[in-house]
């Protein structure tokens, strides 16, 4: 029976990294990153975003204010998002780099551990 190349590595959990469709290689590569240098680098993702929406939320209260518009509050996992659509912009593009899937799937994980500190 032929499996598809996902299914396949599913099934032959013992397959070399060289052998893993390209996708999960993406994905064990953002693992290795989000765990690794990228947290040793700018510390725990809730934290880490918790700051940067703090210096969002004042960029944008002021811009906000300057435009007479409505006050502005950001959470951790925004941040996140937001990462998530400057990489999508750059995407359009360079859809062929391949810095910018890394680190959408980096900053999904990093969003989904805010919401779970945050929400759950």
């Amino acid at each position: 029976m032929d499996l598809p190349r996902q299914e396949e590595a599913e099934q032959r959990p013992h397959l070399q990294e060289s052998e893993l469709p390209s996708r999960t290689k993406l994905l064990h590569e953002a693992a290795r990153l989000i765990n690794g240098d990228r947290n040793n680098d700018y510390g725990d993702p809730v934290d880490d975003f918790a700051m940067t929406a703090q210096l969002w939320q004042v960029y944008l209260r002021r811009a906000m204010e300057a435009r007479s518009l409505e006050e502005v509050y950001l959470d951790p996992h925004d941040v996140a998002v937001m990462m998530m659509l400057l990489k999508i912009s750059r995407l359009s593009w360079t859809p062929a780099k391949r810095d910018h899937w890394l680190d959408i799937v980096g900053y999904a994980g990093c969003g989904w551990e805010c919401i779970e500190s945050t929400y759950l």
